[in-house]
């Protein structure tokens, strides 16, 4: 029976990092893998002009600290992303397609009405504490209502509600219908937006990595040698808190140990490992979070043709796709989000690309059927994924509560749903804070 001084489940992004943080350290750390790559929702190929294709995550914002310094650490190099193309974003819904603002669907007064909910909705997420919105004094009744339903309720207007909720499905996070106000606030608090925007691109999504967002999990991997094992999806965890030590059990039957155990896996693909030795408090908190069930799309091109139309390739939708961006020269990215995961599954394989590129071509012209190349990356169910980014319903942020990125020693939690804001930071800075509790704790 193998023993290491710690166990790491998954080698994502948080796993990857806490690793770094250990082996600086001089620790014993293993990480367990189920798929035969590390990386979990960061991935990417090579087309054969050299060109990458981000098939997972590949932006962050000026905010993401821990991320971005991660990459320069690495030798990396930051670039401006997709907000610096030229052109106006694009919005399509059954009705018409238009550039630009307003939304072809506001009148008169609805922008006066988004300005006034937008200065509403600012100033009440500056009286939530992003680490702690379990402190504000109307915590319950916040986490209760929807974003939709506030919206409603200070008199935002049917088109003003419309704009932000297929804001809100382009970042395929699940509706705001479906929302939680308080959590929406809490992600506001973490990162403000610069102009007083309920949600601002340059401030998430401001930035990238030249070589690869991928190439970030590579490197970190890179400098683990001898540390990492794929295809070793784990089966049952037992924490021994009082001396003793912790086991792991693989699928296959085989059986490791450790002195303490990090895991770093997506709440999903955790819940479906037996856990003894944890209170019923952190599981229940551990179990109770969600991610929202998404995809990603990408379609490769010679040129950015949408250039040639004045549109930038940033667009939001309300078809099977929520969203587009362009990641790189002739390269689009897209989601699709909760609400349409369902309609994206029930469409038969071999049609799925021609109709989701049917749905690029109603924004940018007939160019979008012939693409070099295209991905899909199934998250929502990919049995080691599950999901995309946290969703928090009405009322999970108080059921989750206070317990939510917090641990047991010698059991460990990090990943990107352990932060507030940003899936690749997140994963970043709570594989960093883990390894380090975890080090403090020795």
């Amino acid at each position: 029976m193998t023993h290491h001084d710690v166990i790491i489940l998954g080698a994502g992004l948080a796993g990857l990092t806490a690793a770094r943080t250990l082996a600086a350290a001089r620790t014993d750390v293993l990480l367990l893998e189920a798929r035969d790559r590390i990386g979990g929702r960061v991935e990417q190929t090579t087309l054969p002009d050299g060109r990458l294709v981000q098939l997972g995550g590949e932006v962050v914002g000026r905010a993401h600290t821990a991320y971005t310094g991660l990459a320069t650490e690495l030798g990396l190099t930051l670039v401006p992303s997709y907000v610096a193309e030229p052109g106006a974003l694009t919005r399509a819904t059954p009705e018409a397609v238009s550039a630009g603002d307003p939304p072809h669907w506001f009148g008169p007064g609805d922008d006066a009405s988004h300005r006034k909910a937008t200065a509403a909705f600012t100033a009440l997420a500056r009286t939530v504490d992003p680490d702690d919105p379990w402190s504000h004094p109307d915590a319950p009744a916040l986490d209760r209502l929807s974003v939709a339903a506030w919206l409603r309720a200070e008199g935002a207007t049917p088109a003003v509600v419309r704009l932000w909720e297929i804001g809100q499905l382009a970042l395929a996070d699940g509706s705001y219908e479906r929302t939680s106000l308080l959590a929406a606030l809490r992600k506001h608090a973490a990162v403000p937006a610069a102009d007083d925007s309920h949600y601002a691109y340059d401030a998430w999504e401001g930035l990238r990595v030249a070589e690869g967002s991928a190439t970030v999990a590579h490197r970190l991997a890179d400098g683990l040698p001898g540390r990492i094992r794929t295809g070793a999806p784990v089966e049952a965890v037992t924490v021994r808190r009082t001396g003793g030590r912790c086991t792991v059990r693989l699928a296959g039957g085989e059986t490791l140990t450790a002195d303490a155990i990090v895991s770093a896996l997506p709440v999903g693909p955790f819940r479906r490992i037996t856990v003894t030795g944890v209170s019923d408090g952190r599981l229940d908190s551990l179990h109770r979070q969600r991610q929202a069930v998404a995809a990603k799309f990408t379609a490769a091109y010679a040129e950015p043709f949408w250039r040639a139309r004045g549109r930038s390739g940033l667009s939001e939708n309300e078809g099977v796709l929520g969203s587009t961006w362009p990641q790189s020269h002739g390269i689009l990215s897209a989601l699709v989000p909760p609400e349409r995961y369902g309609v994206l599954l029930g469409i038969p394989a071999a049609q799925r690309v021609p109709e989701l590129l049917a749905d690029v071509a109603r924004l940018y012209g007939e160019e979008a059927h012939h693409p070099l190349a295209t991905h899909i990356r199934l998250w929502g169910t990919d049995p080691w994924t599950q999901g995309y980014v946290t969703q928090w319903a009405p009322g999970d942020v108080m059921a989750v509560g206070p317990r939510h990125g917090t641990h047991e020693p010698p059991f460990y939690v990090c990943g990107s749903d352990q932060w507030a804001a940003g899936y690749m930071e997140g994963a970043v800075r709570t594989g960093r804070a883990a390894a380090k509790e975890a080090l403090r704790r020795g």
